[in-house]
């Protein structure tokens, strides 16, 4: 799976108290919900969509607990294919890490939970992988702009 995320030009949260609110706009910014998000489902709010909840009332509420799927699929009231897709775009900013947990047969299933139970040192991975694709991107305006300098020096050599 790639790293993918938004960046957008924004202002700190940091003089908002309400995690709700915090949480639904900085979701936004980072591309977790998809523009103009829509729950599909009879809910009426985006604080009682599938993936605010699971983000929110799951992972941040309890970071360092690890989450087995079909855990939270009925604990959500949805499939486990929605509940894999909002995962899956978690584990897109590269926050979430799998951790083995046991069962209440004592069989070990596969969880999820923020990286280290920490969202702050789980998000250093995350600007990691900004840093190595600005400098990836660096790299190849380097290249396109040596790149169309020869090109136009070929230009000037037909004239």
């Amino acid at each position: 799976m790639g790293f993918e995320l938004n960046v957008v030009s924004n202002t700190p949260l940091t003089p908002l108290s309400d995690i709700d609110e915090v949480a639904i706009l900085f979701l936004n910014q980072i591309g977790y919900f998809p523009k103009g998000y829509d729950p599909k489902t009879d809910v009426t709010d985006i604080r009682d969509s599938v993936p605010y909840k699971l983000m929110v009332d799951y992972f941040l509420v309890r970071m360092e607990k690890a989450w087995v799927v079909e855990d939270l699929a009925t604990g959500l009231g949805t499939t486990k294919a929605t509940v894999y897709r909002h995962i899956n775009k978690l584990k897109g900013f590269d926050i979430l890490e799998e951790q083995n947990v046991e069962d209440s047969q004592g069989a070990l299933r596969k969880g999820y939970r923020i990286r280290y139970g920490n969202l702050s040192k789980a998000w250093n991975f995350t600007e990691a992988h900004v840093q190595v694709a600005m400098e990836n991107y660096r790299k190849t305006i380097d290249h396109l702009q040596d790149l169309a300098g020869k090109k136009g020096e070929k230009h000037a050599k037909k004239r």
